[in-house]
């Protein structure tokens, strides 16, 4: 099974959220928010992101355990915490669906020197290369994006249905002494369903690279 959870951050309160300075220190508020699965050793990835919606910041985690509410409650307002079960949402997801969607990822290319094994891993920086990674991934992932036309377009010209919404690098603390900052980048447009079983596997497993540290998640809402 899998849940959809929601919980507003309590940023009003500075001293309660004062640890909460850096994506390690989210990853371990949605991480502790499963003590079972630290108890029992069975841990299990978890998608998370930050949205922020008529001021208000929140956190959404998909899961296939409902996180516990008291430790989400750690830095989030009583009150607001909302788990669903994502599956029979998953279950109604059909080939050809339009869905308009909403995703924070990390857009990445990887360069191989000639002589090395192993490449290394770089942010796609400017606008045109991050809408590109989601085009190039868009198939293997499951869903099509969908191309429309311009009202005043008199040549009818057909672009993709979507955009960046917002672009920020934001800090990292990996180890002690060692910070770095990660591209974060959000689309929102429309995409159609290609693959309904693939495109499943990607609203609970994410795009990309540093699905712990927020990065991955996409979330979809059906058209009319």
């Amino acid at each position: 099974m899998y849940y959809l959870s929601r919980v507003e951050v309590d940023v009003q309160n500075r001293a309660k959220i004062k640890d909460l300075t850096h994506l390690g220190a989210y990853h371990n508020w949605v991480e502790q928010s499963f003590p079972k699965e630290i108890a029992t050793g069975e841990r299990h990835r978890h998608l998370w992101r930050l949205d922020t919606l008529a001021g208000k910041k929140y956190l959404l985690i998909m899961s296939e355990s409902i996180p516990d509410s008291e430790f989400l409650l750690k830095y989030g307002v009583t009150g607001t915490i909302v788990t669903k079960s994502y599956d029979g949402f998953l279950d109604k997801i059909h080939d050809g669906q339009i869905m308009r969607f909403r995703l924070t990822a990390n857009p990445t290319h990887t360069i191989t020197r000639p002589g090395k094994k192993r490449g290394k891993v770089f942010p796609h920086v400017t606008v045109t290369q991050q809408e590109k990674w989601l085009v190039d991934r868009s198939e293997k992932s499951g869903f099509e994006l969908v191309k429309q036309v311009g009202v005043n377009d008199l040549n009818e010209t057909q672009t993709l249905a979507f955009k960046i919404v917002e672009r920020d690098w934001p800090m990292l603390h990996r180890n002690p002494g060692r910070a770095v900052r990660l591209s974060r980048v959000t689309f929102e447009g429309l995409l159609r369903v290609e693959n309904a079983e693939t495109f499943k596997q990607t609203l609970v497993k994410g795009i990309g690279r540093e699905k712990a540290f927020g990065m991955g998640m996409m979330t979809v809402i059906p058209e009319a």
